[in-house]
């Protein structure tokens, strides 16, 4: 059962450091030509316009990638609760 607990933990630290990595990103555009960040953009994409459909970017602040973090934490949380 720990190692299961420490996969799924990787996998959501995995994908939080991934949000975590297109938002910096959006700040720098230069670093949307490298593979990797085509790579992140790509994986997050679909997640992040899930949370823009519900709460639309405000000007050029965009509050979802905020949603998604704690939406993400949460369902990791529910996770554990459930297989513990």
């Amino acid at each position: 059962m720990h190692q299961i607990s420490a996969a799924i933990h990787f996998i959501f630290t995995a994908y939080t450091l991934m949000l975590f990595a297109r938002v910096i990103g959006s700040w720098f555009p230069k670093f949307q030509q490298f593979s990797v960040m085509r790579f992140v953009h790509y994986y997050t994409e679909p997640y992040l316009k899930f949370f823009r459909k519900v709460i639309p970017p405000l000007g050029m602040v965009d509050l979802s990638p905020l949603i998604a973090f704690v939406a993400l934490k949460f369902f990791e949380r529910l996770l554990f609760a459930f297989i513990r």
